[in-house]
């Protein structure tokens, strides 16, 4: 009966619009967590996709009231404290020497704002927050599910500040943080977690670096 009861509730979620069908059953968790000194050899390496969440932000805000993407002051934004997070985290990532080819950027001001603070530019892609469905399919997030299984060249990284719903969906639980940051391994058709970093990880980076 139990057996009967979660065959149906995974059926369930893979009928709803928007969750991705490679999700359920997924963790969005790394299979081995790498040691420090792995994943740094790795980041430095390039050929990941790093999947940023906005830093923290507002709670008592909300995007109910915005008609257009611009319209920062009726959106839910960055407070201090995400803005201070971000702007560490891309100190670190750059005394890291950590190469970061592009930065894709979910179009609201709290993701634009983390990226630029984080690496000091974005490219705004409604791609990477997911939108419409798409013809025949039921996933909004068919372009986002690309751009984290497209291989990326060695020697670079390519960097997405995107939102929490949106890699759940692909990814499966548990949710990024506010300011964490998921590393995946693009695997052509689909990805892998290779690591999650907490928004103060990059920082603690640095202590297993080479002077």
């Amino acid at each position: 009966m139990t057996i009967r009861i979660l065959v149906a509730a995974l059926a369930l979620l893979a009928a709803i619009p928007g969750y991705a069908q490679d999700a359920v059953g997924r963790r969005a968790l790394p299979a081995r967590e790498p040691g420090a000194p792995e994943l740094l050899a790795a980041l430095r390496h390039g050929g990941y996709v790093l999947y940023f969440r906005h830093a923290a932000t507002d709670f008592s805000e909300n995007d109910e009231k915005m008609k257009r993407f611009e319209d920062c002051a009726d959106q839910r934004n960055l407070i201090d404290r995400g803005r201070d997070d971000a702007r560490a985290a891309g100190a670190a990532i750059r005394e890291l020497n950590i190469p970061v080819e592009r930065v894709l950027a979910s179009p609201f001001c709290r993701t634009v704002e983390t990226a630029q603070l984080l690496f000091g530019r974005a490219e705004r892609m409604q791609e990477v927050r997911g939108g419409p469905a798409v013809p025949s399919s039921s996933d909004r997030y068919a372009e986002l599910r690309k751009i984290l299984s497209t291989p990326v060249r060695p020697g670079a990284n390519v960097a997405v500040v995107s939102h929490g719903n949106p890699f759940y969906s692909l990814a499966g639980p548990p949710y990024l943080a506010e300011g964490e940051a998921a590393v995946i391994r693009p695997l052509g058709t689909d990805f892998q977690i290779f690591a999650r970093v907490p928004v103060d990880g990059w920082e603690k980076l640095k202590s297993v670096a080479p002077r």
